[in-house]
Formats: C-alpha cells, structure tokens, sequence
C-alpha cells in the first residue's frame, strides 16, 4: 500500500520495510540461540518473574497461552488501517474471556517502543513498520526478538491436521530468517510485483499481454501507432525497474542467475541472461518506446501519466491500485502480469512472477507474554481474519488463500490469478531486503537508471553494477547474506 513518499516503496508500502533493509545493509550480527542468557545478562539480574507462567497446552491451545494473562499488542497506524487488527483482537478476546487485551496503534514505533525494549518491558507483539519502524537487524544482533518457529509449527487456527507454515505462501518463512533456521519476522501482508496495465488499452489495440520480447516490441510499435508509449516508469526512483526486470532475468536464466546476484558473486551480473534482458528493456529506449520525459518523473508522475492512457505498462507492486486510485478511470480494467520473457529458450515458463512479503510482526524476547503475542499472529493468519484483511485493504495477506466469496477489486482479482498461474514459479530476489543501498542508490539510479535514459549501454551498465556489487562483497562493514 504504498504512501506518497517514494522512499516508502517497496512491498505493500515498502517504507515499511525501508529500515528493515537498512539494517541488513548496516550489518547484523549472528545470534546466540539462548536470548533469555542475554537477557538476564542486559537486564542485571533474572527477570524471569516477569513473564505470564505458561498456560495448558490443548488441543484449542496449542502455544499453551495462560488464559488470564494480560496480552498487549501495538499496530503500526498506515496504509492498511487498524481494523482488521481489531477483529483479530476481539476474537483472541473471545478465546480468552479471563485475558485483558491493551490494543493501540501508533504510527511513532521507534520513539514509542525503543525505550520499552531498553527498559525490558516491550508489548508481546508489534507490527514494526513504517517511517519510524525499529532497525530490525539490531534487534535480531541484540537477542530482542522471539524465534516464531513454535507458531509456523503449531496447528493451524482453521485445520489442526496442518501447521500453520503449511498455510502461508511461497517465500514467507525465509523472508523473516537472517542467519539459519530462525525465523524472527512473519511478514502479514503479501505483495505481487509486474506489469501493471490497463486492459481496456491492450484490448483497444486488440493485442493480447505479450509472452514474448518480439511480441512485446510489437505491442508496443501498435501503442505508439496510436498515440501511445509502450512504457514508463518511476524515473526518479528507477528501483521500480526491477520489478519486472528482476522476474525475468530469473524466468530467462533461471533462479539461480538471482541467487548468484543475492549473494554478490563475482561475475553475477554478466551472466548471459542479465545481458539479454538488460539488451531488451535498452531496446524499449532505443525504439522510442519509453513515454518521453519519462526519466525526469517521479512514481506518482509516471502513475498518473500510465493512468491518463499516455503509457500502456508500468513496472510497479500491487499497492499501486490503492495508491493510484483517484487517478485510474472506472473503466480501466487494472491487471497485473509476470514479465514477458524472451522466447522458448527461457529456464522458467511465462507466469514466473515476483511476490514476497511485507508488513513485519514480532514478538519481543522479553516479552511478558510471548504464547500470547503468537497466539494473536495465529488467530490473524486464519482464513477469516484473512479475509476479512483482504477485503478491508484491497491486498492478499501471508495466508495462501483467503479470497473465496469476496469480491475483488480488478488489480487484486488480477493478482491472485497471477499467483495462481505462477504456482511454484514465485521468485523473490533479496537484494532489496539484503543491501538497500546498492539496490537502490547503484544498480537502481546510476545503473538502470542511466540505461534506460540512454546514458550508459547494456554493457556499460552491467560492467558498472559489477562494480558496485563487488564493492559491497568487499565492504567488511556491510553484513553479508547468502541463499540457504
């Protein structure tokens, strides 16, 4: 659900998860397993007293939550609104009738909740997000987190038969580990990132989406017939760009072309399937297809441009239809589609699309009822509250599934078909995640950017963010990741 700023983008409002990349790129550090040590160790003594005695572990309990302790719970105050987190509360409430629940929400998480953390009394589960959201890389290298793996392993809220990590969609376990196993994050909302269109104007050209690079040039040399430029983007923020050149690099090569560029290989950006997409999107340049003044315009300009009918694509993630809105006509007909590949020598069928998480919940370490603080996320990602989410906030939730019976908006309606057709192609590059400033101010401003203004060519630029990346592979102050 994206805010005005640019900087706020990225997954479902990506300011969201701004600071979360930040502090990969600042550097983590390795956890200990045994946060309750570090705990005592920083608090000055045991402070064990503190935490609500464990519950009776039940069929209905399965996280044995202790049915009169006290839970609170602190919402970051955005995009998606507090709502859906009520419903979800009243329901735990409801579980639990001998509880008190303190709910609030607040859109100032750091200034509100790090001197908390500092004093060892932070809420039992926080939607850490936002502008002000705390840098997630010193909570995890601080011991100030619980590892969710007893909720991904506890039954399901719907089906006991199944763990609730069977019922989340593709990348959300991982998303939320740093180092191993762990898992530290349960990412809520879900993202699809594409090729935003209007189908009304696809149909106008009596074209269909393109599954090809000639087809896509075609479409595009029909637009521009008529009027229209085949493309824009977020010119001032050219990190959009990846959203549907990222997907195809890996559809084209294959997952392991992303994952070599994740883990700052050397050599990584030269393999043969970067230079043949980097060559494509430079031929959208080269052919006058790209909407004139278009690296001059920022992601609100480029949107508003698209929806006016003056560019027929957009690289963009799915809060663009919440964040476009007033701009997109009634009739417009939002879709979403997985990037056009190159041709029939492509590693991953057309439909491989990018999707991840966004929206980070966790449950403090000193939490005085962590069982508690589980126990609400688990209640949230069943079906009803999932539901419930989705047809408030017009966005899919971790939850795979939860859109039976409710009516879709176009670009929502679209998306789930879009992961549907995926299935098991459901890339999710971590670079944007891992290093947010070379993502961002190098390969995004100085690299693509600057190709896709006509300033570099496909192997000056792919030579250039070579040399960023091996930079950041050598920075010891940068914390390195690598694909499990």
């Amino acid at each position: 659900m994206g805010s005005t700023s640019a900087e706020n983008h990225g997954t479902e409002g990506v300011g969201r998860r701004d600071l979360i990349k930040r502090s990969a790129a600042l550097g983590l550090i390795s956890v200990p397993t045994m946060s309750f040590l570090s705990a005592c160790a920083s608090s000055g003594g045991d402070d064990s007293g503190d935490k609500a005695k464990a519950g009776k572990k039940t069929a209905k309990n399965p996280l044995a939550v202790n049915d009169t302790a006290g839970m609170e719970f602190v919402l970051f105050d955005g995009g998606f609104g507090k709502e859906y987190a009520e419903d979800a509360v009243k329901i735990y409430e409801k579980n639990f009738p001998k509880a008190t629940v303190k709910f609030s929400a607040t859109q100032k998480i750091q200034s509100t909740l790090q001197p908390r953390f500092n004093q060892g009394t932070p809420p039992d589960l926080i939607d850490n997000s936002g502008a002000e959201q705390m840098d997630m890389g010193v909570l995890v290298g601080k011991n100030q987190l619980t590892d969710l793996t007893p909720l991904l392993d506890a039954p399901s809220y719907d089906d006991p038969a199944k763990k609730v990590r069977d019922t989340l969609r593709p990348g959300i376990v991982e998303m939320g580990q740093f180092d191993g196993e762990k898992v530290w994050i349960l990412y809520y909302a879900y993202t699809v990132y594409g090729v935003w269109y209007s189908q009304k104007a696809l149909d106008s050209l009596d074209e269909q989406y393109p599954e090809t690079w000639d087809q896509m040039l075609a479409v595009c040399a029909k637009a521009k017939k008529k009027g229209m430029a085949g493309w824009t983007y977020a010119g001032k923020y050219p990190y959009y760009i990846p959203f549907s050149l990222y997907p195809m690099i890996g559809k084209v090569g294959g997952r392991e072309v992303l994952d070599a560029i994740d883990n700052l290989e050397p050599n990584a950006w030269k393999h043969p399937a970067v230079k043949a997409c980097f060559e494509a999107y430079y031929e959208l340049y080269k052919k006058g297809y790209v909407l004139k003044g278009t690296p001059g315009l920022d992601h609100i300009q480029s949107q508003t441009a698209w929806a006016e009918g003056k560019a027929l694509f957009i690289p963009n993630g799915s809060w663009v239809e919440n964040e476009s809105a007033n701009v997109i006509p009634k009739d417009f007909d939002l879709a979403v589609s997985a990037p056009t590949g190159l041709d029939s020598s492509d590693k991953m069928p057309f439909g491989t699309i990018w999707a991840s998480g966004g929206e980070p919940f966790i449950v403090p370490a000193k939490a005085k009822n962590a069982p508690g603080g589980m126990e609400q996320l688990r209640i949230m990602l069943s079906e009803a509250s999932s539901k419930n989410f989705t047809s408030k906030v017009k966005s899919l939730t971790a939850y795979n599934g939860g859109t039976d019976g409710i009516p879709l908006t176009p670009g929502l309606k679209s998306g789930v078909a879009a992961l549907e057709k995926a299935g098991e192609n459901v890339v999710n590059p971590r670079l944007q995640d891992w290093y947010v400033q070379l993502q961002k101010e190098k390969i995004g401003v100085s690299g693509l950017g600057e190709m896709m203004a006509g300033r570099l060519t496909p192997a000056e630029a792919i030579n250039k963010i070579q040399g960023f990346a091996d930079e950041a592979a050598k920075d010891d102050s940068i914390k390195h990741y690598k694909h499990q």
